[in-house]
């Protein structure tokens, strides 16, 4: 099980770096038209990859937080649930605000990106020199 948490977190790791650096800036270069069907194409096709991903890497932190009680894995635990707090309260609702091309809205999710970037940076960068 342990595996498993690594690739979700490894795998989320990537997908956060390639949405932070290609995938976000994109919207900026989206024409306006196009945009509203972009974003729900993008909303719709980014949550069936990382929800899961995500919700295992929650389940599997709780669990084992829970069985194993090292500092290690509570600092996992904490970390997966400052992502969540982020995704859930800061990228989702600036998300929903994309109804229409706004160019301050998207610069405002790419800079506010930077907080779950680094976290799953941060959780890789434990799994690496840590290990469980």
């Amino acid at each position: 099980m342990k595996s498993l948490y690594e690739f979700s977190s490894f795998a989320m790791t990537g997908i956060i770096w390639i949405v932070q650096l290609v995938h976000y800036p994109t919207f900026l270069k989206v024409s306006q038209d196009k945009f509203v069907d972009f974003i729900n194409f993008h909303s719709a096709k980014i949550t069936i990859i990382v929800f899961p991903l995500m919700s295992l890497e929650l389940i599997l932190s709780g669990y084992f937080s829970y069985t194993l009680q090292t500092s290690f894995w509570y600092s996992q635990l904490v970390i997966t649930l400052l992502l969540w707090f982020s995704t859930m309260f800061i990228s989702v609702p600036i998300h929903n605000k994309l109804t229409e091309f706004n160019e301050i809205t998207i610069l405002k999710l790419i800079s506010t990106n930077w907080i779950r970037t680094i976290l799953w940076s941060i959780k890789a960068f434990l799994l690496l020199t840590k290990g469980s």
